[in-house]
């Protein structure tokens, strides 16, 4: 039996309402430092939910994610940094994009739109792979790229890290976009296209057989998932005020995986929750390897504790509850699962 329309798009509007709960509570009542942890959360939570996109639906794990947000941050950039700075740090870069500089919301559409490209393009190729060897041909991709980028200096600055990014992203404008990308997450989830790359996950010899057209189905949900997790680069490149190849890196792949894992992979309420949950516990250690004082005592964790950790809750997740904290549900109260 089909479930009922607003049973199934129950789980948008639960998390959209969290969401704006979250931010206007923060906004109400929270110290200023907390407007800017929130912004922090909510890229994540575009990010991982862009992520969630392809490995909850193709099942197939990617490493190589960060590469769309490396592409996107630098196409965004491209186009809103500083005019004066340009032809310093960017003297590759055509006359148009020298002498122009476009606002924030249509750089981030044809960033993120570029990285969606370039995500059809290799998944013509990689999508072709299941398994551990999609997933290692993912990284091999987000290797490349980290290569490309950091050799191609009259467009990127290489190595070096370009500053002058405009601060345009408030806690607002990252808790909207966190609203769009799980609405788009459960639209996918929930469409015809969606229902069949997941069936391909369980049995894709049968799934061919049926007519289920697996090669288009993960190539796009790996466009998809490129776009959002795009836009999640766009804003934390606009965030932070500074890009670094470096930063779309290692670190960055294993954060966004550690939180999916511990959220479940397979719902997009738990790449909501794990975002939510991994940041906050991260920024606690952060403020911990800092120190506090408690009395005439000061205290302090060691440096590294919050990757220590990282490691330890992907171990016990997959040990011990490999569906993590939501073992693939999906927030669908005060309503019901039709029977």
């Amino acid at each position: 039996m089909a479930a009922r329309p607003a049973f199934r798009f129950a789980t948008a509007v639960n998390l959209s309402l969290a969401i704006g709960l979250i931010w206007v509570l923060g906004q109400s009542f929270g110290p200023p430092a907390l407007n800017r942890f929130l912004t922090e959360m909510f890229i994540y939570v575009v990010a991982v939910v862009g992520l969630q996109i392809f490995i909850g639906n193709s099942g197939i794990v990617s490493f190589g994610h960060s590469a769309f947000m490396l592409i996107a941050a630098y196409a965004s950039a491209w186009q809103t940094c500083c005019p004066g700075l340009k032809p310093v740090y960017l003297p590759g870069l055509p006359d148009f994009l020298l002498q122009n500089t476009v606002p924030l919301l249509p750089a981030t559409l044809i960033a993120a739109s570029l990285a969606a490209l370039v995500a059809a393009l290799i998944g013509l190729i990689l999508m072709r792979l299941s398994g551990i060897g999609a997933s290692i041909a993912l990284f091999a991709f987000l290797a490349m790229m980290r290569a490309i980028y950091e050799s191609w200096t009259s467009w990127t600055a290489g190595a070096s890290t370009l500053i002058g990014l405009p601060l345009d992203v408030s806690a607002g404008t990252a808790a909207a976009w966190a609203v769009v990308t799980v609405a788009a997450a459960v639209l996918f989830r929930e469409s015809r296209y969606g229902l069949m790359l997941r069936a391909s996950q369980d049995d894709l010899i049968a799934a061919r057989a049926s007519g289920v057209p697996v090669l288009l189905l993960r190539i796009l949900a790996l466009s998809l998932s490129a776009f959002f997790v795009g836009v999640g680069g766009v804003l934390l490149g606009h965030f932070l005020g500074a890009l670094s190849v470096r930063t779309f890196w290692l670190d960055l792949t294993f954060l966004m995986l550690a939180m999916l894992i511990f959220g479940g992979r397979a719902s997009v309420t738990g790449a909501v929750l794990g975002a939510v949950l991994i940041r906050s516990v991260i920024s606690g250690f952060r403020l911990l390897e800092s120190g506090v004082t408690l009395g005439e005592s000061r205290f302090s964790l060691p440096s590294g504790s919050q990757e220590l950790l990282l490691a330890i809750i992907i171990l016990v997740v997959l040990t011990r509850r490999p569906g993590g904290l939501t073992r693939s549900r999906e927030l669908t109260w005060p309503l019901r699962a039709p029977r």
